[in-house]
């Protein structure tokens, strides 16, 4: 396929994404859906454009691509994951995104290997122990583009997000590694196919310098990362662009170079830089939101492109797929998260919705295409069968996450984010942030005289956004339930300041806390 036939191509499948979403908007289809069903529709079984996916270095072609990807989407994670989230749920969220990984893959590989050889289906050790450590983590972007509409209670909003966004590379660890040990045992010239105590130990130590390894160099990059960006606050914002855009592959860079997990570099230099004061953090926040946006649809896309959907016919396929599905969800995730946060005191609906937010994603796809990499026997077959449990984690689980949010309390009905967006950036600190106060006419009724607010010294109204039409503000400016005020102030005053002017409205319901600047919204979820 030449150049301009393959742009084109891409283009087609861009507006293909483009025009699905629209119909399938209505029903809250996630994007991620429409993007892997769009990649299914140009691929082998359907429209079969440029018959990706029919030779063997298609799949080490699409790991390199998606692995580049996921580097972006992680370190968007962690740019994402607040410190003030962290602090809530580090315990339970940790255990999820570390032990529970552990549990979830060694469960779903032991009870898949029993289950598939009672039905009849031909599977040895070494095949499931793979899929289970492939199909161990949440997807944090699955996770997030279907519960966007809703605004989850703090406690469980926290523990969704912060383990979604931090397990993918402990599976991406294990995978690694069962890879390596898959590659070791079909090659007599290793030992005879046998792995010695030696090699095991070696291994967890491979294990321990990828976790902690990755995570040192991700935090120490991040930090210099934000020491260094003041020296490009003078220069126009498309350079700090590019600036960001360096230092997440520096981040992966450096650790892949040192041998650690550069997944989880980029994820701890995201983390760093996202709690940090740093210059243009709001634009540099939405161009990070585009390339996660950007790179899920690349990975789903691709990936769509190497299914053959024909083969889900098959028994061992659609057999082992529903099983691999009902194992995750029914066996393995539950023993997972009560492993891990029986102690944290949940009730029984958190401790089930914690269960069923567990969906699958981009990363388990991902990772399936690393044994067809390396060439291990029967590859395609633990490709399709993750690629189909997953389908069926995010169609099931995905449409059905919601309706649990509120048949269980959980969930309320999410405020639009605001339009407009400014911040300030200077040579120095400071000390004055300028917040957005949404005063929604869906939670809020009444108005108010500019002059009755009593604001903390200093702070000052700038002006107000009412129906995308800007005001200058004077003390006799009413302000009505809709509008959007963009505030200056202190950084110590914001809650006072938010709390001041928000007291003079009505409140149209008590489901909803009295939280408008979205930072504040992360720091009480």
């Amino acid at each position: 396929m030449n150049l301009g036939l393959m742009i084109l191509v891409a283009a087609l499948i861009l507006l293909a994404i483009i025009i699905f979403a629209s119909f399938a908007n209505r029903w809250r289809v996630p994007l991620v859906v429409v993007s892997l069903f769009v990649g299914m529709l140009f691929g082998n079984d359907v429209l079969n454009v440029g018959n990706f996916g029919q030779n063997p270095g298609d799949y080490g072609l699409a790991q390199t691509v998606a692995n580049s990807a996921l580097v972006f989407v992680l370190f968007v994670g962690g740019f994402g994951t607040k410190m003030s989230r962290l602090k809530m749920v580090f315990g339970p969220a940790m255990m999820l995104a570390s032990l529970g990984v552990i549990i979830t893959a060694a469960v779903t590989a032991f009870s898949l290997y029993w289950l598939l050889r009672a039905v009849h289906i031909d599977i040895d050790g070494k095949t499931s122990a793979l899929i289970g450590c492939i199909i161990a983590s949440t997807d944090a972007a699955a996770v997030f583009s279907i519960l966007r509409s809703r605004s989850l209670d703090p406690k469980m909003s926290a523990a969704v997000e912060v383990e979604s966004a931090t397990n993918d590379p402990m599976a991406i660890i294990l995978t690694t590694i069962a890879v390596g040990f898959a590659v070791a045992s079909s090659d007599p010239s290793v030992g005879g196919g046998v792995i010695s105590w030696d090699k095991a130990l070696g291994t967890v130590g491979i294990l321990l310098w990828k976790g902690f390894g990755g995570l040192g160099i991700g935090l120490l990059v991040g930090l210099v990362a934000c020491w260094l960006s003041r020296f490009v606050t003078n220069l126009d914002k498309g350079y700090f662009y590019i600036y960001i855009i360096a230092i997440i592959m520096l981040s992966f860079g450096v650790a892949e170079v040192a041998q650690a997990s550069g997944i989880l570099s980029a994820f701890a230099a995201g983390f760093v830089m996202g709690n940090k004061n740093i210059p243009y953090k709001s634009t540099s926040t939405t161009l990070l939101d585009a390339m996660s946006t950007i790179g899920n649809v690349v990975i789903f896309v691709l990936l769509g492109l190497l299914v053959f959907p024909s083969e889900f016919g098959r028994f061992d396929v659609f057999g082992g797929g529903v099983l691999l599905f009902i194992i995750l969800t029914l066996v393995a995730r539950p023993i997972a998260v009560f492993a891990c946060t029986f102690w944290a005191r949940y009730s029984f609906k958190e401790m089930l919705f914690l269960n069923w937010g567990g969906l699958r994603g981009a990363v388990p796809i991902v990772l399936a295409t690393y044994p067809a990499a390396s060439n291990i026997e029967k590859s395609d077959y633990i490709f399709n069968i993750v690629f189909f449990a997953v389908l069926l984690s995010m169609l099931i689980q995905g449409f059905t996450i919601t309706k649990l949010a509120d048949k269980l309390k959980l969930a309320v009905k999410a405020r639009s984010r605001p339009k407009q967006v400014m911040e300030l950036v200077a040579l120095h600190n400071s000390g004055m942030e300028l917040v957005e106060i949404d005063v929604d006419d869906e939670i809020y009724n009444g108005e108010a005289l500019v002059s009755s607010f009593h604001l903390p010294k200093g702070t000052t109204i700038t002006m107000i956004n009412r129906e995308d039409n800007i005001q200058a503000p004077t003390g006799q400016t009413v302000i009505k339930a809709g509008d959007l005020l963009y505030v200056l102030v202190k950084t110590e005053e914001k809650d006072n300041a938010m709390e001041e002017i928000l007291r003079h409205f009505r409140s149209n319901t008590r489901s909803m806390p009295v939280i408008t600047d979205y930072e504040e919204v992360d720091k009480r979820r």
